[in-house]
């Protein structure tokens, strides 16, 4: 097998669709980064446009993932997620896939880790969901195989216009040339909403990153400006409001290959 791309610039767009119990579509431009745990720090102290750290124009850190409060290395902390699932990497390779912090402000409603074994081949996916409320949960999939359906139950309060009760469906093309994660949510066999990120590979270095954060403005504070100005179409559409309860006790649901 081969390795996948260790660091990327991917620059596409994010959908979503909604049928249930109204439709309502929303789509924007979107670029995310793909960063191998191991040489994040080390890479992006190289690069002007983006480094390391909270503050800057363009910035990643470790600290914005992960449970919060764990003093311990990202990698450390999704190997002790996959831990409880079985799944050893024998040292194999661990790429993240997120959006950077914009002048300081970084919000990620979802990160993906890509956790592959020592000869390339794709041992877990890691699926960090955060909310507007500053919590976050991880949905982990063990063994997961090309473009099979992973399921997992809802546990975790995203959206106020959102019941529980649900179930996420995943579909992933991993990193390559093209890159796409798809998120389909559904109440028994009855569809709801399906949210997806298709984006296509460039080079992470400082002529890459220029053209992205030129052609993107302002990133992350478009991306959080988009989820409220959605929010106050979905009122006016007749959306009803979810009180939101205690997150889940355990920082990780795992679901299954179908």
């Amino acid at each position: 097998m081969t390795i996948p791309p260790a660091f990327g610039l991917y620059v596409g767009e994010v959908t979503h669709r909604r049928v249930r119990p109204f439709h309502h579509r929303l789509r924007y431009r979107v670029y995310m980064l793909l960063l191998d745990l191991d040489a994040a720090e080390a890479r992006l102290s190289g690069l002007k446009w983006l480094r390391p750290g909270r503050w800057g124009l363009m910035r990643w850190n470790a600290v914005d993932y992960g449970r919060k409060g764990d003093p311990r290395p990202l990698r450390a902390q999704i190997e002790d997620q996959l831990s409880g699932a079985g799944v050893s990497l024998d040292g194999g390779p661990i790429r993240l896939l997120t959006m950077p912090r914009i002048l300081g402000y970084g919000f990620n409603p979802l990160s993906v880790y890509f956790c592959y074994r020592p000869d390339g081949g794709l041992a877990a996916l890691v699926y960090e969901v955060s909310n507007t409320f500053g919590e976050r949960h991880s949905y982990l999939i063990a063994r997961p195989d090309g473009d099979q359906r992973q399921t997992a139950p809802k546990r975790f309060f995203v959206s106020p216009f959102m019941d529980m009760g649900m179930t996420y469906d995943f579909i992933v093309r991993p990193p390559g040339q093209d890159i796409s994660v798809t998120v389909n949510v559904r109440r028994g066999d009855a569809p709801i909403l399906t949210a997806n990120f298709a984006g296509r590979h460039r080079p992470l270095d400082d002529a890459s990153l220029a053209r992205a954060f030129w052609s993107h403005p302002m990133l992350t504070w478009k991306v959080i400006a988009a989820i409220h100005w959605e929010a106050i179409k979905l009122m006016f559409k007749g959306a009803r409001y979810r009180v939101r309860g205690a997150p889940p006790v355990d920082p990780v649901t795992h679901g299954t290959v179908l």
